[in-house]
Parts: structure tokens; C-alpha cells; sequence
């Protein structure tokens, strides 16, 4: 009897420290980090289709989001889908892109994470409080601000902040 007594013993300590990680797992994916797979092309060659990375999602709990982070967030025209493009305009800067290159409140942007200049101008765009103007790193092969309808990325419709690529390697984004 006692053996059987140190067997549901056993079992029931397993099954409490299993359901603590279970619910801590499951927390750390819904309030500390997410996981997101890139599907398009948008942001070669800094992070390419297939890619899987790591989101932090409280990056902007005590800090607020900065030109060049690349952000996951919420596709402004639906807000179902999950995007990934980096910030280049800041609330109440003023975007355009002419001659091939982006410009932000007058001045061009250093950006060596491009592959190549813009093919068409665009904008000016004058970003709204608490919006976000974001762009793809491939330019010229991206959905983003530039072409939405809505187009800004409104400060509570962004999940977080992409920190690393996981797969197929490990890569620090920031």
C-alpha cells in the first residue's frame, strides 16, 4: 500500500510541475515574447522569407519605439494581419522620398541596412502623435506605409520589437 500511495505521490508532483511550466510558458508567450515567421520578401536582406524570430513585446513597456527598430505590429488597413517593417518616421516628422532616397523633416536618412535606393518618390507624409511611419528594407519589394490606405502604425497596434532571428540562424537585429 505504501508503495502505491509514493506512486500517486510521485505522479502528483509531476503533474504540478508540469502545469507550473505549462502556465508560465503560456504567459511568457502572451505577455513577454511571441514568435513570428517572416513570409514575404519585404525585409531582405536583414531578415529573409522563412526567417523565425523572437518579439519582444514589453521592448516599449519603458521606452518609446525608435527609428530603425523593426517592429511586429498589426497591418494598419485590417488590423487582423501580422506585419514586420522597420520605423523611419517618428510622431510629428515629416517623410518623402525623392532622387532615390528617404528623407526625414528635410534631411536624407543614413540607412546601410538597404539593398538598394527607392524607384519612385513618395510622400510628404506628416506622421500623426503616437503613429509610426514604417517601410520594408527591400524598398522597391514592400507593402508598406507608403501604399496603405491608412498610413501610419498606430502606437498600441504594435506587439513588439523583433530582437533576434532564431532559424535558419541566430542573428542579433538590433
Amino acid at each position: 500500500m505504501k508503495k502505491k500511495s509514493k506512486i500517486l505521490s510521485e505522479i502528483s508532483d509531476w503533474i504540478k510541475t508540469l502545469s507550473v511550466g505549462l502556465v508560465l510558458g503560456i504567459l511568457a508567450s502572451k505577455v513577454l515574447v511571441t514568435s513570428a515567421q517572416v513570409p514575404t520578401g519585404s525585409m531582405e536582406d536583414t531578415v529573409m522569407p522563412g526567417s523565425r524570430l523572437i518579439i519582444n513585446r514589453v521592448a516599449y513597456v519603458m521606452s518609446e519605439p525608435k527609428r530603425g527598430d523593426i517592429i511586429a505590429f498589426y497591418y494598419p488597413d485590417d488590423g487582423e494581419t501580422v506585419y514586420l517593417k522597420r520605423i523611419i518616421g517618428l510622431p510629428g516628422e515629416t517623410v518623402e522620398g525623392t532622387d532615390g532616397k528617404v528623407f526625414v523633416n528635410g534631411k536624407p536618412l543614413e540607412e546601410d541596412y538597404i539593398r538598394e535606393m527607392i524607384d519612385s518618390d513618395f510622400g510628404p507624409f506628416h506622421v500623426p502623435e503616437d503613429m509610426y511611419f514604417v517601410m520594408g528594407d527591400n524598398r522597391n519589394n514592400s507593402w508598406d506605409s507608403r501604399f496603405w490606405e491608412q498610413k501610419y502604425v498606430a502606437e498600441e497596434k504594435i506587439i513588439g520589437k523583433a530582437e533576434i532571428e532564431y532559424f535558419p540562424k541566430i542573428k542579433v537585429l538590433f
